[in-house]
């Protein structure tokens, strides 16, 4: 948590909120990378990219 937390304090002390957008998105796709590899849609979301 303590990242997270460090992260939020880098982006508005440098005001740098048009990375939120940017960080957010990759963990989307992250979280949906692992989510897919143990499942039956995998070659489904393995086609997008």
């Amino acid at each position: 948590m303590s990242f997270i937390r460090e992260l939020w304090v880098f982006l508005k002390v440098r005001k740098k909120f048009w990375l939120l957008p940017i960080l957010l998105m990759m963990a989307l796709f992250g979280g949906l990378l692992i989510f897919a590899q143990g499942s039956a849609i995998a070659p489904f979301i393995y086609t997008i990219f």
